[in-house]
């Protein structure tokens, strides 16, 4: 008996018990609906009450946003054709131990709970009381799991070579993409067409007088919000969110190049009035200055034979000899437990800003060059630290050509994920069963 023949018969086994289990459901519980199977997905099943279930969710969604839907056998064959692609998938991350714990799935439940404007608790309980909790439990898990899955697959099918990025980068489109996004804060001292000149004058002073409070300290919302209540005269503002510079008004957009978070721009005079801005926040575009320490450390961590206070009583010894004269890469090479850097010494070269633990981070940071570090405690055990020198790097370029990759990177992501659910979608078997 061939492999397919085997596989097949256990298949049909499946459907036989699964369709005897369904006979003795509606024996037990007469005029319900007999749930049964409607598509065999390799080790798998489709169910009705999960075809049915998806259906109505689609025409709950449909009816919410007036999206029309195709005619209802055509529905029912592509919603059909969804969740036996997303079993294919889970069968798949199971066999490559793809897995979700309950505090992984209870964070995005919060996440879910603050978007609805409720804590964990009130919405864990709307969702008991809907009869919903456990299947939006295991909705999740099941979407983390093929997102995760697909993000793993599908990334490592995707190539991107070095002239497509220089070809991205000279080009209009990678330009644009590559600029920086700006938060700008706005406020605007009004004027119209009845106003005396003495009046505009009056404004144009106010507005001045409002930008020296900013760059005195306070936050041009934290002025605005004062100003609004003295009612001192007509204002108005404008969030524009985050924009590129091309995006902002022209007024603003040659300004916020030249300008540093936390900088204020103003009175700028147009026709509905006397405009301030500040910079509030700046994200990407190409220039990256890094903040960069030369670190050496040695590293004890609590084991089997060396409890915690024995750890840290070996650290000071160690700290101890250093002071008194021997070698720090010596005896971090006979000591270290670090294997990335015990061959090194100790040496951990040039760290970025945010690049440590926090504990080591916040260690480093208040150290002067050249000064050992009194034991301190992260995760991995006990340390003792010294800063060898420090630095600010450019790493615009590497930035750059990193931020280009990944662009291009995401513009291959959704076509090279439809070629995979093809290719996973015909290597499967499936059997429609009507």
């Amino acid at each position: 008996m061939s492999v397919f023949t085997i596989k097949r018969h256990w298949q049909l086994c499946l459907l036989c018990l699964i369709t005897a289990i369904s006979s003795l459901s509606v024996q037990a519980q007469q005029r319900q609906l007999l749930d049964r199977v409607v598509a065999i997905v390799d080790e798998d099943v489709v169910l009705l009450s999960e075809l049915e279930n998806r259906l109505a969710e689609v025409r709950r969604n449909s009816a919410a946003s007036g999206r029309e839907l195709p005619p209802a056998g055509q529905l029912r064959e592509e919603v059909l054709d969804t969740l036996i692609l997303e079993n294919i998938q889970l069968q798949i991350a199971n066999r490559a131990s793809i897995r979700y714990d309950d505090d992984t799935i209870n964070r995005v439940l919060g996440n879910m709970a603050q978007n609805n404007n409720m804590s964990f608790d009130e919405y864990v309980r709307t969702l008991e009381e809907a009869g919903a909790y456990l299947q939006t439990r295991e909705e999740v898990r099941k979407q983390l799991t093929i997102q995760e899955l697909q993000r793993g697959l599908v990334n490592s099918r995707i190539a991107v070579t070095e002239q497509e990025i220089n070809n991205f980068l000279n080009s209009e489109m990678g330009r644009e993409v590559m600029a920086a996004d700006y938060l700008v804060d706005h406020l605007v001292v009004l004027i119209n067409a009845a106003d005396t000149p003495e009046s505009r004058e009056e404004k144009l002073r106010y507005a001045a007088d409002l930008v020296s409070r900013i760059e005195d300290g306070s936050s041009l919302p934290e002025v605005g919000t004062q100003a609004l209540q003295q009612q001192r005269y007509p204002l108005d503002s404008t969030n524009f969110g985050w924009r590129k510079a091309a995006a902002l008004p022209n007024l603003f957009s040659d300004l916020v190049d030249g300008m540093a978070i936390g900088d204020v721009q103003g009175p700028i005079e147009a026709g509905n009035g006397y405009h301030i801005i500040q910079l509030a926040d700046k994200r990407g575009g190409t220039e990256q200055l890094v903040k960069q320490t030369d670190i050496r450390h040695i590293m004890l961590s609590p084991n089997e034979i060396r409890t915690e206070e024995q750890t840290l009583e070996q650290i000071r010894d160690l700290r101890q000899r250093i002071l008194d004269g021997e070698d720090f890469a010596t005896l971090a090479r006979q000591n270290s437990d670090d294997a990335s850097s015990v061959v090194a010494g100790g040496d951990l070269d040039w760290v970025n800003e945010g690049g440590m633990p926090p504990e080591m981070q916040e260690v480093v940071d208040n150290l002067e060059i050249n000064e050992l570090s009194e034991p301190f405690r992260t995760e991995t055990g006990w340390h003792i630290a010294e800063v060898l020198d420090r630095r600010e790097q450019d790493l615009s370029r590497q930035y750059t050509r990193n931020q280009a990759a990944n662009a291009l990177r995401n513009r291959k992501f959704d076509l090279e994920l439809q070629n995979w659910l093809l290719e996973i979608r015909e290597e499967a078997f499936v059997e429609i069963v009507e």
